[in-house]
């Protein structure tokens, strides 16, 4: 391959355009997956938090083995499991509906380790005053431990957001109809493997400095100064 050729590679506007709608296509559903799988993966998530660290021996048991089993195993032999290895047993999911529930447990227990995180960071003296206040002990979680938690837990939130923006991208070997799987459809048609995979490539790139610079804002703009964090201290 001579220099000539070697640039025309890099020459990717037109196949761009040509494959705008298609690209698109993706991309939407890309930022769905990951946005759907943020916002349940965080309620779940709490959820988790909040039995591991105030629950039953039981219950907090049955949070601690969930966590350390999602977070102990690849997202891919997940996705696998529930996509190939359910309907021997009668349970058929889509690979649309797999790629949600696949991605919103995995990011689950790893929100559950956050927010436990900044759960055991309130301070006991705050259990205290509240207590003396009257407070039960889930009134005094609810009202006063976990607002300040979840505050804590905003900057490993964002960044959760941006790997799921990224590892969205294991969908494709489901068929999930992400960026990636269009990327392929795209040059599995024109043969041009490099330059569509290269166009696929910088929309991630994108896409991925976009949103860490809103989330960077949105932190500055709920940040209260001398509470939790601070972009120093980070």
């Amino acid at each position: 391959m001579d220099v000539s050729e070697f640039l025309r590679q890099f020459m990717i506007v037109d196949i761009f355009v040509t494959n705008f709608g298609t690209l698109m296509q993706g991309l939407v559903f890309t930022f769905e997956l990951a946005i759907v799988s943020m916002v349940f993966g965080t309620i779940f998530g709490v959820l988790l938090a909040l039995g591991r660290s105030f629950g039953t021996k039981l219950l907090s048991w049955l949070c601690t083995a969930y966590i350390e089993i999602i977070r102990g195993t690849p997202l891919l032999a997940q996705l696998f499991i529930l996509y190939f290895a359910l309907p021997p047993y009668g349970i058929r999911l889509s690979a649309i509906t797999v790629a949600f529930l696949g991605f919103t447990l995995n990011s689950a227990a790893y929100q559950a380790e956050y927010t436990r995180g900044s759960i055991e960071a309130v301070g006991e003296d705050q259990y205290m005053a509240a207590h003396s206040l009257g407070m039960s002990s889930w009134q005094t979680i609810i009202y006063v431990v976990l607002p300040q938690a979840i505050r804590w837990s905003i900057p490993a939130w964002t960044n959760e957001l941006i790997y799921l923006l990224k590892s969205t991208s294991i969908a494709y070997v489901i068929g999930a109809p992400d960026l990636l799987t269009q990327g392929k459809f795209i040059a599995s048609r024109n043969y041009q493997f490099f330059r569509v995979y290269l166009i696929v490539a910088i929309i991630y790139l994108v896409i991925v400095l976009a949103a860490a610079r809103l989330i960077g804002k949105i932190e500055k703009k709920i940040e209260i100064p001398g509470f939790g964090y601070t972009k120093n201290q980070r």
